[in-house]
């Protein structure tokens, strides 16, 4: 039981990091103007809405890859339960990608990334799942 918890803490870490090395090198490819505030929505907005649409499939990337890799490492390190645990990241990235959603004005094409934090957490621990049935 422990070592499933701590399993859950690590994979919503590294999928965090992942989720932030992508979002930096987005705003490294697209710089936000000098002296705004990511704080403010109305700023945040303005500059969301001058993104090309590579930037938002960065940002597509960023979010699925947390879910995707958070969820695979948790199901790696995790002592049984793969596509469990792999899932509870995905259900806690989803709510962070929903919160993230209805403070930040994104196109609307970008909707279809919301259940895909499901699947792509799902699919991380069947090959977890698949992997050990293989090695048993």
């Amino acid at each position: 039981m422990l070592r499933n918890i701590g399993a859950v803490v690590l994979g919503l870490i590294v999928g965090m990091a992942v989720n932030m090395a992508l979002i930096m090198v987005s705003w490294a490819l697209f710089p936000m103007p000098d002296g705004m505030d990511m704080n403010v929505p109305a700023e945040m907005n303005a500059y969301v809405a001058t993104l090309p649409v590579t930037a938002f499939f960065i940002i597509i990337a960023a979010h699925l890859g947390q879910s995707f890799v958070g969820g695979w490492v948790a199901a790696r390190v995790g002592a049984s339960h793969p596509v469990v645990l792999a899932m509870i990241i995905g259900v806690l990235a989803l709510m962070g990608g929903v919160a993230n959603m209805m403070m930040i004005e994104h196109p609307p094409w970008m909707y279809v990334e919301v259940p895909l934090y499901l699947v792509v957490a799902f699919a991380a621990g069947k090959l977890v799942e698949r992997s050990r049935v293989e090695h048993a």
